[in-house]
């Protein structure tokens, strides 16, 4: 396996300068988070996209996928391994992926959403799991159900050349379906689904509060 000091030196040699120096100000998860925050949400206005992290930092907005992927560049173009986390939902909702980092040997996570709820995870959390967990009585549907159900093994991007993911301009459908298709972990075990309580209305009312208003509708609401 391919070290994460020799990963972040390919990575560095494929960006351009206006790249390297967006990276190189962005040298802690905060900051990053704080970068993520500051673009607007993709609304996908004129049909879906995976965009890379050149993409981003050119488009100046991302969706939830789109912002873990430029998270992990940032965090790999400082030294640490581009680790994503996928949450895994019930068909009538949409997963949320984000990536993972640890600081004084804690998982925190990065997140890039619309909403109040799914977002930045500070480095707190013993495990991976444990983070995951953290998720479940925000994942909500606008019935009240609670939507959750497993979450992925830290999906490492040092697996695949920089170039496929970083810079690449074509979408990364590779990507969302391999991460799709990696070990996922359950939440709830089945004899527990029958005894989960609805979240009340003021929690689905929070639930649909947005950051970035959409500008023209879309076909699905983004993460």
């Amino acid at each position: 396996m391919i070290s994460a000091m020799a990963y972040r030196n390919r990575l560095k040699a494929v960006l351009s300068p206006a790249e390297r120096k967006v990276f190189t100000e962005l040298n802690t998860a905060q900051k990053i988070q704080d970068y993520l925050d500051s673009i607007p949400i993709n609304f996908e206005v004129k049909g879906e996209t995976y965009m890379s992290s050149r993409r981003v930092i050119r488009n100046q907005t991302a969706h939830c996928f789109e912002g873990a992927l430029f998270a992990a560049a940032a965090l790999a173009y400082h030294g640490a391994r581009p680790l994503l986390l996928d949450l895994r939902t019930i068909d009538e909702d949409q997963d949320h992926v984000v990536a993972l980092f640890r600081q004084n040997g804690l998982w925190g996570a990065i997140s890039k959403t619309n909403h109040p709820i799914l977002r930045y995870r500070d480095p707190v959390y013993r495990s991976v799991r444990e983070l995951a967990m953290s998720y479940f009585h925000e994942y909500l549907l606008d019935d009240g159900r609670k939507s959750l159900r497993a979450y992925s093994r830290p999906f490492s991007l040092t697996r695949y050349p920089v170039k496929t993911w970083v810079t690449a301009e074509k979408d990364l459908h590779f990507l969302v379906e391999a991460l799709d298709s990696s070990h996922h972990f359950p939440i709830v075990p089945g004899k527990t689904m029958r005894l989960l309580r609805k979240a009340s209305r003021v929690e689905t009312k929070a639930m649909n509060i947005v950051e970035w208003p959409e500008l023209k509708k879309s076909k699905s609401r983004p993460n």
